[in-house]
Protein backbone atom coordinates (compact mmCIF):
# COMPACT_ATOMS: atom_id res chain seq x y z
CA UNK A 1 0.00 0.00 0.00
CA UNK A 2 1.20 3.44 -1.14
CA UNK A 3 2.55 5.92 1.70
CA UNK A 4 0.37 8.66 1.75
CA UNK A 5 1.88 12.25 0.33
CA UNK A 6 1.16 15.13 2.94
CA UNK A 7 0.07 17.79 0.74
CA UNK A 8 0.34 20.66 3.25
CA UNK A 9 3.38 22.92 2.53
CA UNK A 10 5.31 25.31 4.74
CA UNK A 11 4.25 28.66 5.52
CA UNK A 12 6.51 30.80 4.66
CA UNK A 13 6.05 33.81 6.98
CA UNK A 14 6.61 31.79 9.78
CA UNK A 15 9.81 30.33 8.33
CA UNK A 16 10.39 34.57 7.69
CA UNK A 17 10.01 35.00 11.57
CA UNK A 18 12.31 32.00 13.14
CA UNK A 19 15.00 32.83 10.74
CA UNK A 20 14.81 36.82 11.19
CA UNK A 21 17.01 37.00 14.21
CA UNK A 22 17.84 33.49 15.22
CA UNK A 23 20.77 35.04 17.92
CA UNK A 24 18.26 37.73 19.62
CA UNK A 25 18.39 37.13 23.79
CA UNK A 26 15.29 35.28 24.68
CA UNK A 27 13.37 37.40 27.67
CA UNK A 28 15.44 35.74 30.45
CA UNK A 29 18.68 36.62 29.28
CA UNK A 30 17.22 40.33 29.15
CA UNK A 31 16.18 40.42 32.46
CA UNK A 32 19.45 39.02 34.04
CA UNK A 33 21.55 41.50 32.38
CA UNK A 34 19.89 44.04 33.45
CA UNK A 35 19.83 42.61 37.12
CA UNK A 36 23.40 42.49 36.77
CA UNK A 37 23.69 45.86 35.32
CA UNK A 38 21.55 47.29 38.26
CA UNK A 39 23.93 45.33 41.02
CA UNK A 40 27.13 46.48 39.71
CA UNK A 41 25.26 50.27 39.95
CA UNK A 42 24.56 49.84 43.59
CA UNK A 43 28.12 48.03 44.18
CA UNK A 44 29.76 51.63 42.69
CA UNK A 45 26.77 53.82 44.67
CA UNK A 46 28.54 51.80 48.03
CA UNK A 47 32.01 52.23 47.06
CA UNK A 48 31.83 56.25 46.60
CA UNK A 49 29.72 56.28 49.80
CA UNK A 50 32.59 54.47 51.88
CA UNK A 51 35.05 56.87 49.74
CA UNK A 52 33.45 60.47 50.86
CA UNK A 53 32.89 58.70 54.74
CA UNK A 54 36.54 57.72 55.17
CA UNK A 55 37.48 61.53 53.28
CA UNK A 56 35.45 63.04 55.80
CA UNK A 57 36.34 60.93 58.79
CA UNK A 58 40.25 61.71 57.43
CA UNK A 59 39.74 65.32 57.84
CA UNK A 60 37.98 65.16 60.98
CA UNK A 61 41.31 63.70 62.27
CA UNK A 62 43.27 66.15 60.59
CA UNK A 63 41.15 68.73 62.32
CA UNK A 64 41.21 67.42 65.40
CA UNK A 65 44.98 67.17 65.54
CA UNK A 66 45.26 70.33 64.55
CA UNK A 67 43.06 71.81 66.99
CA UNK A 68 44.16 69.78 70.30
CA UNK A 69 47.77 68.68 69.44
CA UNK A 70 49.25 71.73 67.16
CA UNK A 71 47.64 74.47 69.27
CA UNK A 72 51.27 75.15 71.86
CA UNK A 73 50.92 77.56 74.41
CA UNK A 74 53.90 79.26 76.28
CA UNK A 75 54.96 77.22 79.53
CA UNK A 76 54.41 78.99 82.47
CA UNK A 77 57.57 79.16 84.84
CA UNK A 78 56.65 80.38 88.44
CA UNK A 79 57.86 81.03 92.45
CA UNK A 80 56.23 78.53 94.13
CA UNK A 81 57.79 79.09 97.50
CA UNK A 82 60.73 80.06 99.53
CA UNK A 83 62.24 79.94 102.78
CA UNK A 84 65.33 81.38 104.56
CA UNK A 85 68.62 78.92 105.75
CA UNK A 86 70.71 80.57 107.38
CA UNK A 87 71.57 83.87 106.43
CA UNK A 88 68.75 86.63 107.48
CA UNK A 89 70.18 90.22 108.46
CA UNK A 90 67.87 93.04 108.30
CA UNK A 91 69.31 96.58 108.85
CA UNK A 92 66.38 99.15 111.35
CA UNK A 93 64.69 101.85 109.63
CA UNK A 94 67.58 104.16 110.53
CA UNK A 95 70.04 102.15 109.12
CA UNK A 96 68.23 100.12 105.99
CA UNK A 97 69.80 97.60 104.66
CA UNK A 98 69.09 93.83 103.98
CA UNK A 99 71.45 90.35 103.13
CA UNK A 100 69.40 87.49 102.92
CA UNK A 101 69.71 83.73 101.43
CA UNK A 102 66.84 82.40 99.97
CA UNK A 103 66.18 78.74 98.83
CA UNK A 104 63.66 79.09 96.57
CA UNK A 105 61.67 76.91 94.41
CA UNK A 106 60.27 77.22 91.14
CA UNK A 107 58.01 75.55 88.90
CA UNK A 108 57.76 75.13 85.16
CA UNK A 109 54.40 73.54 83.97
CA UNK A 110 53.74 72.73 80.74
CA UNK A 111 50.15 72.05 79.25
CA UNK A 112 51.47 70.92 75.52
CA UNK A 113 51.12 67.43 74.15
CA UNK A 114 55.06 67.83 73.46
CA UNK A 115 58.09 68.26 75.62
CA UNK A 116 59.65 71.30 76.39
CA UNK A 117 63.69 71.62 76.09
CA UNK A 118 64.41 75.15 77.58
CA UNK A 119 67.77 77.00 77.63
CA UNK A 120 69.79 78.49 80.82
CA UNK A 121 68.09 81.55 82.02
CA UNK A 122 68.50 83.86 85.32
CA UNK A 123 65.51 84.99 87.56
CA UNK A 124 66.41 88.44 88.41
CA UNK A 125 64.67 89.47 91.78
CA UNK A 126 64.34 93.40 92.20
CA UNK A 127 63.16 95.95 95.05
CA UNK A 128 61.28 98.81 93.36
CA UNK A 129 62.39 98.15 90.56
CA UNK A 130 66.11 97.26 91.15
CA UNK A 131 68.03 94.25 91.29
CA UNK A 132 69.13 92.80 94.39
CA UNK A 133 69.40 89.36 93.72
CA UNK A 134 70.17 86.58 90.61
CA UNK A 135 69.18 82.62 90.55
CA UNK A 136 70.53 80.81 87.77
CA UNK A 137 68.36 78.33 85.91
CA UNK A 138 70.20 75.57 83.99
CA UNK A 139 68.84 74.13 80.40
CA UNK A 140 66.51 71.10 81.24
CA UNK A 141 63.11 69.52 79.87
CA UNK A 142 59.80 69.38 80.94
CA UNK A 143 57.59 66.36 79.85
CA UNK A 144 54.05 66.33 78.17
CA UNK A 145 51.41 68.08 80.13
CA UNK A 146 53.38 67.99 83.25
CA UNK A 147 55.14 69.96 85.88
CA UNK A 148 58.81 70.23 87.03
CA UNK A 149 60.15 72.27 90.22
CA UNK A 150 63.90 73.44 90.76
CA UNK A 151 65.34 74.28 93.20
CA UNK A 152 67.84 77.48 93.46
CA UNK A 153 69.39 79.25 96.68
CA UNK A 154 69.63 83.09 96.18
CA UNK A 155 71.06 85.55 97.44
CA UNK A 156 69.33 89.19 98.03
CA UNK A 157 71.37 92.39 98.83
CA UNK A 158 70.46 95.93 99.07
CA UNK A 159 73.84 97.10 98.52
CA UNK A 160 72.74 97.76 94.98
CA UNK A 161 70.44 100.33 96.17
CA UNK A 162 70.83 104.11 96.07
CA UNK A 163 70.79 106.23 99.41
CA UNK A 164 67.40 107.65 98.69
CA UNK A 165 65.71 104.39 98.25
CA UNK A 166 67.47 102.87 101.21
CA UNK A 167 66.49 106.37 103.24
CA UNK A 168 63.04 106.72 101.82
CA UNK A 169 61.64 103.51 100.97
CA UNK A 170 63.18 100.80 102.44
CA UNK A 171 63.93 102.55 105.79
CA UNK A 172 59.69 102.71 105.89
CA UNK A 173 59.27 99.14 104.62
CA UNK A 174 61.72 97.41 107.17
CA UNK A 175 59.38 99.54 109.78
CA UNK A 176 56.22 98.01 108.31
CA UNK A 177 58.24 94.12 108.87
CA UNK A 178 57.12 93.59 105.02
CA UNK A 179 59.57 93.70 102.34
CA UNK A 180 58.22 93.66 98.80
CA UNK A 181 60.21 92.02 96.26
CA UNK A 182 59.36 91.70 92.17
CA UNK A 183 61.06 88.40 89.94
CA UNK A 184 61.13 88.29 86.34
CA UNK A 185 62.63 86.10 83.47
CA UNK A 186 61.98 84.80 80.12
CA UNK A 187 63.23 80.66 79.64
CA UNK A 188 63.89 80.70 75.79
CA UNK A 189 62.95 77.04 74.64
CA UNK A 190 61.23 74.67 71.98
CA UNK A 191 58.38 72.51 72.21
CA UNK A 192 58.93 68.90 70.93
CA UNK A 193 55.94 67.20 69.39
CA UNK A 194 56.49 63.47 68.31
CA UNK A 195 60.18 64.38 67.93
CA UNK A 196 59.00 65.61 64.41
CA UNK A 197 57.19 69.28 65.10
CA UNK A 198 59.32 71.72 67.01
CA UNK A 199 57.91 75.04 67.65
CA UNK A 200 60.01 78.08 69.84
CA UNK A 201 58.03 79.02 72.67
CA UNK A 202 59.50 80.83 76.21
CA UNK A 203 58.19 80.65 79.76
CA UNK A 204 57.92 83.87 81.32
CA UNK A 205 57.82 84.76 84.64
CA UNK A 206 56.58 88.29 86.35
CA UNK A 207 56.32 87.76 89.79
CA UNK A 208 55.49 89.54 93.09
CA UNK A 209 55.91 88.66 96.70
CA UNK A 210 56.63 89.77 100.66
CA UNK A 211 58.80 88.59 102.86
CA UNK A 212 57.45 89.02 106.30
CA UNK A 213 60.59 90.03 108.56
CA UNK A 214 59.00 88.85 111.85
CA UNK A 215 58.28 85.61 110.97
CA UNK A 216 61.20 84.96 108.57
CA UNK A 217 58.34 83.47 105.49
CA UNK A 218 58.13 84.67 102.03
CA UNK A 219 54.37 84.98 101.17
CA UNK A 220 51.69 86.58 99.13
CA UNK A 221 52.78 85.58 95.48
CA UNK A 222 51.05 86.18 92.86
CA UNK A 223 52.29 85.70 89.09
CA UNK A 224 51.09 86.56 85.93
Amino acid sequence: MAEKISDETPNPEKINDESQNPLAPSNDEESITAHSKDQNRKKQMKCLLYIILFAVFQTGIILLFVLIFMRMTNPKFRVRSGSFIDTFNVGTEASPSFDLRMNTQFMVKNTNFGHFKYKDGTVTFAYKGIPVGNAMIEKGRVGARSTKKVDVVVKLRSNGLSLNTRDNELGSDISSGVLPLTSSVKLKGKIHLMEVIKKKKYAQMNCSMEIDINSRTLGNIICK
